[in-house]
């Protein structure tokens, strides 16, 4: 058995609003065990309301529809719906009554165009709304089930969470949980991470997904089961798997950030940092002093925009100066150990790049980037074919910032894929 979404409205179409009804649905029908295959947005127009919803019977158990319950001429679900299935609207007198109780609390008199809100395909079970002036429906159809909810949010979300899931709940049977789980990984391609896991993604439950974002990939792992305890151990099941065949690209769990774990690594191992950025125009601090642990850990943080900045923010030896490159690993290293000691940090990490002069695929994202890293036991640089300064570059180049450091506070090798050179 599975379920459908339809969200109506030609603002929804227009992008003038974003479909935050047909994302909550989701997760909620998630939440029961009942899967949701296919969702769809439609205008306010009945002809084509009509042949979605003649469609979604086709193929679909259960359709929730979201939207056009309102008094106006637009408002069109209603009569979309009985088109659909082939019936009559007609008054529901109860439904009429709780929208003039409604209004009489609001001690105003209910227009007369409110009358088209009480009515309803026949045969269909009218249900009171008490937090808005648009009841609701749900209609069994030749097996199908469709239940049709306001679009306004907040009516919606309350009309979905107290009377239609425990009705599906209740009319459908259901007893299984589906559970998600998402691992987060970082400087790896998600062509990559299909290569390695490509034959998990074909297993059916739990099912393996990706979804690729900058510098990152997530692998979406998702169980059905009878009890969340069953679902939880169908999930560390695959995780296991996926992570045998990914290691230690996987960073955390869930809600975790690349930045939010370093900073806790450092936290735990009692660390500080100092950082120097230029083609990232600060992105990197910014990201770290987001995190609520982060302002702790940072002692120090320069954006520089030329050689001459860094030169007089510190105390380069003469080689370095004398570097012409702006990203050089000779360059990155003296700048990296150079900020540690400025800012009395037990780390210094130097992400140095170019300002990338030519388009590239994405955007200005063509250059290099060298990061330098500086500990108590060492100094280590590694090149980036990446530089620039649009965002696009700037994400990517602090991810492996992020995992640079990330990886040598685990005491990983410092890159899966890039030549780490230790200079001293």
């Amino acid at each position: 058995m599975h379920a459908e979404i339809v969200t109506t409205g030609t603002e929804l179409l227009l992008g003038e609003i974003v479909d935050t009804n047909a994302a909550y649905i989701a997760r909620q029908l998630r939440n029961i065990g009942l899967n949701l295959f296919y969702k769809t947005t439609v205008g306010d127009n009945e002809e084509r309301m009509t042949a979605v919803l003649r469609q979604a019977l086709q193929r679909s158990d259960v359709i929730i529809v979201s939207g056009g319950l309102g008094p106006t001429v637009d408002d069109v679900t209603r009569e979309a719906v009985a088109a659909a299935t082939g019936r009559k609207l007609v008054l529901d007198e109860a439904l009429l009554a709780s929208i003039e109780r409604h209004y009489a609390r609001w001690g105003r008199a209910m227009s007369e165009n409110n009358r088209r809100q009480a009515y309803k395909p026949e045969g269909a079970l009218g249900i009171e709304n008490p937090v808005g002036t648009a009841p609701i429906f749900a209609l069994e159809h030749e097996g199908k089930l469709i239940v049709v909810l306001p679009g306004v949010p907040r009516e919606m979300k309350y009309l979905l969470d107290n009377v239609v899931l425990p009705y599906l709940k209740e009319k459908l049977h259901l007893t299984d949980v589906i559970i998600t789980r998402n691992l987060r990984t970082c400087a790896i391609g998600e062509s990559n991470v299909d290569q390695l896991i490509g034959d998990l993604e074909r297993e059916s439950n739990p099912t393996v997904g990706l979804a690729a974002h900058p510098g990152q990939t997530a692998v979406r792992l998702t169980a059905k089961a009878r009890s969340e305890a069953e679902a939880l151990r169908l999930l560390d099941e695959m995780e296991a798997r996926v992570r045998e065949r990914l290691g230690d690209v996987i960073y955390g769990v869930d809600n975790d950030t690349l930045e939010g774990v370093v900073v806790r690594l450092l936290r735990e191992k009692g660390l500080t940092l100092a950082l120097v950025e230029t083609n990232t125009r600060g992105r990197l601090a910014h990201d770290i002093t987001s995190t609520p642990d982060g302002l702790a850990v940072v002692k120090g943080t320069l954006i520089a925009s030329s050689d001459d900045a860094l030169q007089r923010s510190f105390d380069l030896p003469a080689e370095a100066v004398a570097d012409p490159s702006p990203y050089s690993p000779l360059k990155a290293a003296a700048v990296a150990a150079a900020a540690r000691k400025t800012y009395d940090a037990d780390i210094g990490l130097a992400v140095l790049g170019t300002y990338g002069a030519e388009e590239g695929p994405y955007g200005r994202v063509a250059g290099n980037t060298c990061i330098g890293l500086a500990a108590p036991d060492g100094v280590w640089t590694r090149d980036y074919a990446m530089g620039g300064q649009d965002e696009t570059a700037q994400i990517w180049v602090a991810v492996r910032a992020l995992d640079t450091l990330r990886r040598y506070l685990l005491g990983l090798r410092l890159s899966p894929d890039v030549p780490t050179v230790r200079q001293h």
